[in-house]
């Protein structure tokens, strides 16, 4: 398996109504590839089936997304999650892969 197959596995496993991280899931990796995950996301072949919506940055803020972040906080508010001014709140939305 390689690189972008492992983030699209661990992506698959974020439920609806939650969001994770681009570093949490590198970090689930073993990895300290933050921008390979984004990277890996922003050619997902596999939307929606792998919701790479729902990965965001590590400090709240939306990130980037191949269809624009307009979509992209269309699809997160379809799903219950909150988003003010750009930002999530990570206490409240939040998915780790313990």
């Amino acid at each position: 398996m390689n690189f972008a197959e492992k983030v699209y596995k661990l992506c698959k496993k974020i439920p609806k109504g939650k969001v994770s991280t681009y570093k949490e899931i590198a970090r689930a990796m073993n990895s300290k590839a933050y921008r390979a995950v984004g990277s890996a996301l922003n050619k997902n072949p596999y939307s929606p089936k792998v919701p790479c919506h729902r990965v965001i940055n590590s400090n709240g803020k939306i990130g980037g997304f191949a269809s624009g972040s307009k979509k992209k906080i269309k699809l997160l508010r379809q799903e219950g999650i909150v988003v003010l001014n750009n930002r999530i709140n990570l206490n409240k939305f939040h998915h780790t892969f313990s």
